[in-house]
């Protein structure tokens, strides 16, 4: 297995039908370098106007964690709190060089997590997980459009 970072993590979720315990704490740590994965694009992306929407997903990023972190609590009928191998920040590894060709597939990574987000609420029972697994998904789209937004800045 290769070293889990922010993209193996992601690609760890892709197929799973139903989030447990384990794949939400999984996602938590995924939502929480997504904080850092925006911070790191908008340091990187040479546009100012770029850098301020990719950094506002940085922000929602934190907030999906937050909410992953209700779910798990949930689940548990208990409130939950990370582990420190939980609350450990995933590796983020970028090039140093972003360009606009990186975008194209930021978007679709952020249309593929409604999608997965959506399925996830399909499968699950309890209500307020449900509302906060789509609630999630929604703001994934809205990700994907920023970063639409950033790369025709970039092609412009």
């Amino acid at each position: 297995m290769s070293e889990l970072n922010f993209f193996t993590a992601n690609a760890g979720l892709a197929d799973v039908a139903k989030l447990e315990v384990p794949e939400m704490s999984l996602l938590y740590r995924i939502e929480m370098a997504g904080e850092l994965f925006y911070n790191i694009l908008a340091d990187r992306v040479g546009n100012d106007t770029a850098a301020d929407l990719l950094r506002k997903n940085a922000v929602e990023e934190r907030g999906h964690a937050r909410r992953l972190a209700r779910m798990i609590s949930i689940k548990l009928g208990h409130e939950w709190e990370p582990t420190p191998e939980e609350a450990e920040l995933l590796a983020v590894p970028l090039p140093e060089t972003i360009d606009s060709k990186m975008f194209a597939a930021v978007v679709q990574g952020e249309i593929n997590g409604d999608a997965g987000y959506q399925r996830w609420a399909d499968a699950e029972t309890d209500e307020e997980v449900v509302r906060l697994l789509r609630l999630n998904g929604r703001e994934e789209t809205i990700h994907a459009g920023r970063a639409q937004q950033v790369f025709d800045l970039l092609n412009a």
